[in-house]
């Protein structure tokens, strides 16, 4: 009875630390300062990968992105080609929010991301529709970006569905001259 009620415990303390994760008021202090309206204005060149739950890499990718705002309006182009020979093509609409937060929208995203900036992280939130081979499933994105120095942006996704990571996306990216 006390071995059961000791790992009933120990399994509400685990989740209870799961829970509390990563928090955006961690990076607060930290620099170099992110700033996506920045950032995200210009050329852009990204390097990339994605891992299956075990940790495999399944994909890899290159990324030629370009942006450009008018105000607090931006637009983010990105051409994915895959090492598989797949290309693909993304446009962002990125909407800076009187409240500093950020809103945005593309093709295959369901209803509206939401990002958020501490110090030199970013944290950006959405679903979107991710084709698998037949079937098109809705995935939850949970980015997380850390400007460095060099302009040098690492960008770690974790991709859920029904609230588990099915897969992890790796990118890195550098702001070309």
């Amino acid at each position: 009875m006390k071995i059961i009620r000791i790992t009933a415990i120990l399994g509400a303390l685990m989740m209870l630390g799961s829970c509390a994760g990563n928090s955006l008021d961690h990076y607060k202090d930290t620099t170099p300062r992110a700033d996506i309206k920045e950032y995200f204005n210009g050329p852009i060149k990204a390097w990339g990968i994605v891992q299956d739950w075990r940790g495999r890499v399944i994909r890899r990718f290159d990324v030629d992105m370009v942006g450009e705002w008018k105000g607090d309006v931006g637009t983010l182009t990105e051409y994915f080609n895959y090492y598989d020979g797949e290309k693909q093509q993304r446009i962002w609409t990125i909407k800076k929010m009187s409240d500093g937060t950020y809103q945005g929208t593309a093709s295959d995203i369901i209803d509206t991301a939401t990002g958020k900036i501490e110090g030199s992280a970013v944290r950006w939130n959405y679903v979107m529709d991710l084709p698998v081979d037949d079937t098109t499933y809705h995935i939850r994105f949970d980015d997380w970006m850390w400007l460095m120095n060099d302009d040098v942006l690492i960008n770690r996704s974790y991709l859920k569905k029904f609230g588990f990571t099915v897969s992890e996306l790796t990118i890195f990216m550098q702001k070309q001259k």
